[in-house]
């Protein structure tokens, strides 16, 4: 009996690896080829002080989580490769680095501009952007903000920052490298407003006592997976991974996970 159970356990374990290699083997070359080119998943992805659907964090023990890490990591898995993370500190530098060949798929705010050097895949959160106002500002709505000598500290090129400077051209933008800095300039006194998306300026507002977070908006839109240029068979993989990832429940859960149960999951099927 002894014998059987040992050998009906070995069935197990190597019949389980066998239909985890076929899974892999399935995979059309093309797609490992433009998705995993070096043999792993490399992630491109914005770590900033607050989570959101596109922000992750790091903890002091050097552990990352978060949406986007959710999410890669189940791509990698999916593809049967291990995952790298390439970090940035907002979907500018994302965006600049899209044909260097240093990440294979990314999550962003989608925008016209982005489209140019970015291919995405369906949305999987709608997205708001708004303003954080200084402690003691007298900036009340969205509106307000377009003002001469009001003070604008976003993250540099990003469709937050693109939208903000349409919305408000009288006001004075500063872009910046990352939110950390932006925080740090409403501290010392040097800007008046931060634009980020409404799920991302919760958690800066708790950095910012007496701060105050803006009804409604000036930016609506997506947040979407992505693959830089020329990439058919990727795009059209991560694509249908990001369909699964809605249907299956996997973005929602990812989204709890950090406490963003307010924010929204972007329809099926829905285009960038």
């Amino acid at each position: 009996m002894k014998v059987w159970a040992i050998v009906a356990a070995l069935c197990v374990v190597f019949g389980g690896a066998a239909h985890a290699q076929a899974q892999t083997q399935a995979i059309d070359p093309a797609v490992m080829k433009e998705l995993a080119p070096t043999g792993k998943l490399r992630v491109g992805i914005a770590v900033g002080p607050a989570p959101s659907a596109l922000y992750s964090l790091q903890d002091a023990d050097g552990k990352r989580r978060g949406v986007t890490i959710e999410l890669g990591t189940a791509l990698a898995n999916k593809l049967g490769v291990p995952v790298e993370w390439v970090a940035y500190l907002g979907t500018g530098e994302i965006q600049a680095s899209a044909s260097s060949g240093a990440w294979d798929v990314a999550f962003a705010p989608v925008d016209d501009e982005r489209k140019k050097l970015m291919e995405f895949g369906n949305a999987y959160h709608l997205l708001q952007s708004t303003y954080l106002v200084a402690p003691g500002s007298k900036i009340m709505s969205v509106p307000e903000a377009n003002a001469a000598g009001v003070r604008i500290a976003g993250v540099r090129d990003t469709a937050t920052l693109r939208a903000s400077m349409r919305t408000a051209p009288s006001a004075t933008h500063i872009a910046l490298p990352g939110v950390d800095a932006a925080i740090e300039m409403v501290k010392d006194g040097k800007a008046d407003a931060i634009p980020l998306s409404r799920e991302s300026l919760g958690g800066v507002a708790a950095k910012l006592p007496g701060s105050r977070v803006l009804d409604g908006g000036f930016l609506n839109s997506t947040t979407a997976i992505a693959v830089p240029k020329g990439k058919p068979a990727a795009l059209a993989y991560v694509n249908q991974f990001i369909e699964e990832a809605k249907a299956s429940g996997l973005v929602r859960r990812a989204l709890d996970d950090v406490g963003l149960k307010a924010s929204q999951v972007a329809p099926s099927g829905m285009k960038p």
